[in-house]
């Protein structure tokens, strides 16, 4: 009598086993039918092209921000061709003036207007004579966009915006004032016989055309269509001594006296898209 109520109870059992694995095995069939219906869709729809297959113009202003001596200010303008949404190939090119740091102003109260050249301590005239402007400089650069978005101010204005960084070839032209009645043009070879070991009255070697590297990184906030601010951080690096001094102390200003150095510039302009009509995404 027990084997024959043991009996039903294990059959029940192995049944119930049964259908739960036909349920799960049906499930999973039926998983395998269904398609997501957001499969191989675009992440936006409509999203607005602001940039892609359109010229920008950017009249710009940019300042240095890590001058040791003379702060450099000009205007200038940027020309970009953006390939995509993300690639885009560029030129920049400034026109500057310069004026003095603070600290060139603290150096110059301490220095005399003809000092004894035996103390090797230069003029007020020279000191600044040597130092060097960046009357020209610019790049040509490869630029990336990888983010942009939306912003919205208390929920009422909302401005589109992205995200680029640029990196390329820079070229400066830079100009220092020493002439003759400073400078000993005649003889700028520390092995002449001639030569007095007075770096201060060397030629400072620090003008001229100068080839580097640039880097750059910044934002557009699109206020339309086709009309965006354009704000950015860009590093001009090019070899340079803009002391025009013996930095390295061996009693002669030369070549060696340079050093590869960074020359950090803010900038602001207002960027111009062309065509001013901006296409949209399906």
């Amino acid at each position: 009598m027990s084997r024959m109520r043991l009996f039903p109870r294990w059959v029940l059992f192995v049944s119930v086993l049964g259908v739960v694995a036909s349920l799960f095995a049906a499930g999973d069939a039926r998983a395998e039918r269904r398609k997501n219906p957001l499969d191989d869709q675009p992440a936006v729809r409509h999203r607005l092209l602001l940039v892609k297959n359109r010229f920008e113009l950017t009249p710009l202003f940019e300042s240095t921000i890590n001058a040791d001596f003379r702060h450099i200010l000009g205007g200038g303008a940027k020309l970009e061709y953006h390939l995509s949404d993300m690639l885009s190939l560029g030129a920049i090119g400034v026109y500057s003036t310069s004026l003095d740091t603070g600290l060139v102003e603290k150096i110059v109260k301490t220095l005399e207007t003809d000092p004894d050249d035996m103390t090797r301590e230069p003029s007020q005239g020279e000191f600044n004579a040597h130092l060097n402007d960046m009357p020209v400089h610019g790049a040509a650069f490869v630029s990336l966009t990888p983010w942009y978005g939306k912003l919205a101010a208390f929920s009422a204005a909302f401005v589109n915006f992205d995200f680029y960084f640029q990196a390329g070839v820079s070229y400066a032209q830079l100009k220092s004032s020493c002439g003759a009645n400073l400078c000993d043009d005649a003889n700028p070879d520390p092995a002449s016989p001639m030569f007095d070991n007075n770096p201060n009255n060397d030629p400072p070697l620090n003008d001229g055309t100068k080839i580097g590297l640039y880097l750059g990184g910044g934002i557009h906030v699109f206020m339309n269509e086709f009309i965006a601010l354009d704000l950015t951080v860009r590093d001009y690096a090019f070899a340079d001594n803009p002391s025009g001094a013996d930095f390295n102390a061996d009693l002669a200003v030369t070549d060696d006296d340079s050093r590869f150095l960074h020359h950090l510039f803010l900038g602001a302009g207002i960027s111009v898209m062309l065509p001013p009509g901006a296409k949209r995404t399906p």
